[in-house]
């Protein structure tokens, strides 16, 4: 077993949002990765970007437009692989949410590069 103290977990940022690493391969998990997504308020996707594999978002504050929907605290959204994904946050405060994908995943972003997330590593 092991602990992913919140305190320690590694953390990325782009442009509007900060991902903090939790589970992933190197980080004692084989199977699955997931990262808290924290995505600033009013922050607008500059595009879509699709993933191979079905990815999850557990929102457990304020609210996310993920691709057109609208989901809030307490909320979930499913995206098929395969889907684009464009996350944005209409809202006046941050938006977090817990995020799950099967490891091993990879991304196509807007201009068509193949990328591998570095929090999901």
């Amino acid at each position: 077993m092991l602990v992913i103290k919140a305190a320690e977990a590694p953390r990325f940022e782009m442009p509007g949002a900060e991902f903090t690493a939790m589970a992933s391969p190197s980080r004692g998990s084989a199977e699955v990765c997931t990262w808290r997504l924290t995505i600033a308020p009013q922050h607008r996707a500059d595009g879509s970007h699709v993933l191979d594999r079905d990815e999850i978002f557990m929102v457990v504050g304020g609210q996310l437009d993920v691709s057109g929907q609208l989901v809030e605290a307490g909320d979930a959204i499913v995206v098929p692989a395969g889907s684009p994904i464009a996350v944005s946050n209409p809202g006046d405060e941050p938006a977090e949410a817990f995020v799950a994908i099967a490891a091993g995943f990879a991304a196509t972003m807007p201009d068509g590069s193949r990328l591998a997330p570095p929090w999901a590593q």
